[in-house]
């Protein structure tokens, strides 16, 4: 095994939703393993404060303001990205978006909103980029964003759920339709990971309930996630596709057990409200 595997220089990834969060910090791992980044987002001024950051670090950078729930969008950005970078080795579809809404009151707008935000616009990326890299005829790798809730219940947020189940099951299909190109298509499932999003949201109280929730004893950073996106993109992976990688600190795993905070054994149930003894 060569360690130089895991770098990725001289190829070019696309990151949809790279503005912020989760995206923002794979667009800037992928980056710092040798990566040229084009950042698709629909706010232009974060894919730009993105892009120059990765930029004055010394790699390639492209900001793009696309809507990926358009798919003639989606096809003008990726030729703009060839044009520019060059062409694509790497996908990461990690736009999306939710709202909490109980099922008896979720109207059909709803429910196509967050399908589109979820789902459909990995159908468009996937697609525009797989036929080139079919036309290269040099392989490449697909990364999708998904949830730990594609895989358990999720009250109160049935249908963002079922487009992550959706994505999940697209995952394993599009493998195998693409292998025989070389192309890679794997998953990674979130649990909490702290964004800006997420901290304008919750409260430090209930930041705290949710560690004890997590078995390595901590929520999940965007920095995680670009960890395993960089595996997922490099050469350290070639043998594997079709797969969904829950990078969540053991909570799938966990199922709903969790270290109770006064003993330090494993119980069922949710925690309670004391704090997690270091």
């Amino acid at each position: 095994m060569d360690p130089s595997s895991v770098m990725l220089t001289g190829k070019v990834a696309v990151v949809t939703g790279g503005g912020a969060g989760i995206g923002r910090g794979i667009a800037e791992g992928l980056a710092r393993f040798g990566a040229a980044v084009a950042v698709f987002e629909r706010d232009e001024a974060r894919a730009r404060a993105v892009a120059e950051t990765i930029g004055s670090k010394g790699a390639d950078a492209l900001a793009l303001a696309v809507d990926v729930r358009d798919g003639e969008a989606v096809g003008a950005a990726v030729e703009t990205t060839t044009q520019r970078l060059g062409p694509i080795d790497i996908l990461v579809n990690n736009a999306g978006g939710v709202f909490a809404a109980p099922f008896l009151e979720t109207n059909e707008k709803g429910w196509d909103a967050l399908y589109r935000a979820n789902l459909k616009h990995i159908y468009h990326c996937s697609q525009h980029v797989a036929r080139r890299m079919v036309e290269r005829g040099r392989g490449g790798s697909i990364i999708n964003v998904v949830s730990i809730e594609g895989v358990r219940a999720a009250p109160l947020y049935a249908t963002y759920a079922a487009a992550k189940a959706g994505a999940i099951n697209f995952t394993k299909t599009l493998a195998l339709e693409l292998a025989p190109h070389g192309i890679r298509v794997n998953a990674l499932a979130p649990d909490i990971c702290v964004t800006e999003g997420l901290s304008a949201l919750m409260t430090e109280e209930a930041l705290q309930r949710a560690r004890r929730t997590v078995p390595l004893g901590r929520l999940g950073e965007p920095s995680d996630l670009a960890g395993v996106a960089v595996f997922l993109a490099s050469d350290l992976s070639r043998y594997l596709t079709g797969e969904t990688l829950h990078v969540d600190g053991g909570t799938h795993a966990a199922a709903g057990w969790y270290q109770h905070p006064g003993y330090g054994q494993y119980v069922y149930g949710p925690p309670p409200d004391v704090p997690r003894e270091s």
